[in-house]
């Protein structure tokens, strides 16, 4: 695999004022094209660092990507400052003038001279015309000592980046090799990450192709399978131990294809014409929002009842008063009757329900992240406890998303008391 490594200009990057989602896109799609990301730096609109963070990644890198820095302003500086560490002159180039000239003149707005930097390049570039904004970007072609290096320079905003590396850079890029990585995700819910890991011990230590690793985000764990080679090798890499993956996980595999679990929720539910619902209390509303998300939800969900206090859980959802009085409403009797009426009042044939103290502080005696599920779904209802860690939001979203796949496995038979 080819290394690639990407430069972010801009100080308002640096001072966290906006996100870097224009390094994560492209990362994503560089392994299939054959590079290999191996850095990410983020410099300010200075020019004696960014030719400094430049220098050095040409000596380790085959590809060097820059982004932003390409406007018409003063702190724009990201081409000449190429230009003067690869010896280059910036020379004008006439088609971009033009083109220019006319997107200003047709919308009535002044052209003045300063938009003419956007005009120059390296000498030697190949232009990439940006079809959503007046930067074009370049790419070059520069030997050096170690081989030749490619340079490509993309505008920052992602609106412009995106189309225009996914279009017009990505093509050329595949060009240079006929390896590529490529990976597949495994989106596991339910069984913690050291588990997760534990079980997949023999095929993530010391292999190197194709190799496995695990992030959890918000309750879902994703084990990553890569591998490397051209693309039909790349596949049969990863099918064998995508194989393993699946055997092991068979009742907690919620999918292989990036989609979250409300999605692969209402794909289920549209399968097997299920209606679904929902009572939420410390969850506020997140699982029906989840659902609704997902395009082709209101052939889904008929109904969600938000009963944050005592009184709306009674008066609303009907949970007898004793019950609550008896055992909390952060309880697992609580739980099982918000599922339940939910489930009749609305009438689908699976309903969920959450209730718990998402923190911070402790509520009814109740310790934060304490959060019971319930789920009722023909003809049966029972209801798990769950001790979530982490901030009030991330207590919120572990506990939406736990209900969503717990809904799922009940479906398919798979969820155990």
């Amino acid at each position: 695999m080819k290394k690639a490594e990407i430069i972010s200009v801009g100080t308002e990057l640096l001072m966290g004022q906006v996100a870097n989602t224009d390094a994560q896109y492209i990362s994503a799609l560089l392994p299939g094209a054959g590079f290999a990301c191996y850095y990410h730096t983020v410099v300010g609109d200075n020019r004696e660092r960014l030719s400094s963070c430049l220098r050095n990644s040409l000596e380790r890198s085959d590809l060097v990507i820059l982004t932003g820095g390409l406007g018409p302003t003063e702190d724009d500086l990201t081409k000449k400052t190429v230009a003067d560490v690869l010896g280059l002159k910036l020379v004008e180039d006439e088609k971009t003038v033009s083109s220019l000239v006319d997107y200003f003149s047709k919308r009535g707005s002044a052209f003045i001279a300063s938009n003419l930097s956007q005009a120059y390049f390296p000498e030697n570039s190949y232009i990439l015309e940006n079809d959503f904004g007046t930067a074009p970007g370049c790419l070059i072609r520069h030997e050096t000592e170690k081989g030749q290096k490619i340079v490509v320079l993309l505008p920052g905003p992602p609106s412009e980046l995106n189309p225009m590396f996914s279009n017009k850079v990505l093509p050329v890029l595949k060009g240079e090799t006929d390896d590529c990585l490529k990976s597949k995700f495994f989106a596991i819910a339910g069984v913690p990450e050291s588990l997760v890991e534990d079980r997949l011990k023999d095929i993530i230590s010391g292999r190197t192709n194709p190799t496995a690793a695990t992030y959890v985000k918000e309750g879902i764990v994703t084990v990553r399978v890569s591998a490397s080679g051209t693309s039909e090798e790349a596949d049969r890499l990863i099918e064998e131990t995508s194989k393993i993956v699946r055997e092991r996980f068979s009742k907690e595999l919620v999918s292989e294809d990036k989609e979250p679990v409300e999605e692969v929720l209402v794909r289920l539910c549209e399968k097997e014409n299920i209606t679904f619902s929902c009572a939420e209390s410390c969850t506020g509303g997140m699982i029906a929002a989840l659902v609704t998300s997902v395009p082709g939800a209101s052939n889904v969900i008929k109904g969600g009842i938000v009963t944050y206090s005592n009184e709306a859980k009674i008066n609303l959802l009907g949970v007898p008063k004793d019950v609550i009085d008896t055992f909390g409403a952060v309880s697992m009797e609580t739980a099982k009757a918000m599922a339940e009426n939910a489930r009749i009042k609305c009438g689908t044939d699976i309903a969920v329900s959450a209730t718990g103290n998402a923190g911070p502080g402790t509520m009814e005696n109740k310790a934060a992240g304490l959060v019971y599920i319930g789920v009722s779904y023909k003809g049966k209802t029972f209801a798990k406890e769950f001790n979530f860690k982490g901030s009030r939001d991330h207590v919120r979203r572990r506990a939406a998303n736990m209900a969503l796949n717990m809904a799922r496995r009940m479906i398919l038979g798979t969820l155990e008391e």
